[in-house]
């Protein structure tokens, strides 16, 4: 049961962002959370921080969750993260104690053109074909 709950409130978090509820949003953090973007070097402390991190954003975002993995205290998101009309490819690492996130680190990858040596052996992936979040 502990793991439908955890998959419920990630639901929950990643549907709040795309919406731009920051507060249902930022629900899913333990007070003391820690936010960390390795790329960028930076450590948000705090679920008021993080909040406030991301509600001075002034890009329009959207979510598109790719698929939820985890099981205890930890699970994986893979999402794209789309920046005015820019889409970003992110793995989102959360630590959970309870229904809490504890830490979460962001990982971003900007999208690439296909590599023409392994150009034989791959098809390519349409936005239609998204893999479900209940995986």
């Amino acid at each position: 049961m502990h793991d439908d709950e955890i998959r419920a409130a990630l639901q929950r978090h990643w549907a709040a962002s795309d919406a731009g509820e920051f507060e249902t949003e930022h629900e899913i953090y333990r007070a003391d959370a820690v936010l960390e973007y390795p790329q960028s070097g930076e450590r948000i402390r705090g679920r008021k921080h993080i909040q406030a991190s991301r509600t001075a954003q002034p890009n329009a975002k959207r979510f598109t969750v790719r698929r939820i993995l985890g099981a205890g205290g930890l699970w994986v998101s893979e999402l794209v993260l789309t920046y005015d009309e820019q889409p970003y490819y992110v793995v989102s690492v959360m630590e959970f104690e309870g229904v809490e996130v504890v830490r979460e680190t962001q990982y971003f990858g900007d999208p690439f053109p296909p590599g023409p040596s392994r150009a034989q052996w791959v098809e390519p992936m349409g936005d239609d074909e998204e893999q479900e979040a209940e995986s």
